[in-house]
Formats: C-alpha cells, sequence, structure tokens
C-alpha cells in the first residue's frame, strides 16, 4: 500500500553496500500518510505522499 494515490510514488529498490563492499536488497518507502481531503467536491481519505501534502497538491477536507 505504499504508494501515493496523488503523483503515483512507491517502494523503490537498491542495495545494502558495506565497508567491504558486500550488497544486499533494502527498500526505500514513501512517507505515505491517511488523509481527509477533498477530491471530486466529495471528501474521501486518501493515502498521499508528505511532499503533495508539502507543495499544495491536495486540498485538505
Amino acid at each position: 500500500m505504499a504508494k501515493c494515490s496523488i503523483c503515483g510514488k512507491g517502494v523503490t529498490f537498491g542495495h545494502n553496500v558495506s565497508h567491504s563492499n558486500r550488497k544486499t536488497n533494502r527498500t526505500w518507502k514513501p512517507n505515505i500518510r491517511k488523509v481527509k481531503a477533498v477530491v471530486n467536491g466529495t471528501n474521501c481519505s486518501v493515502y498521499v505522499c508528505s511532499r503533495c501534502l508539502r507543495s499544495g497538491k491536495v486540498e485538505r477536507a
């Protein structure tokens, strides 16, 4: 469920790199918030990343 409903930002994958240069898998998750917002004129609860909230892409209810 780690996906923003506004911009579509989701989980990205990469590597943990140790001092000896061994690589193991890791993930980066976006900072998702459950927010009551106005969507198409009605109040809904949506999952939005904090960047969309901060930039004003979401009108809070």
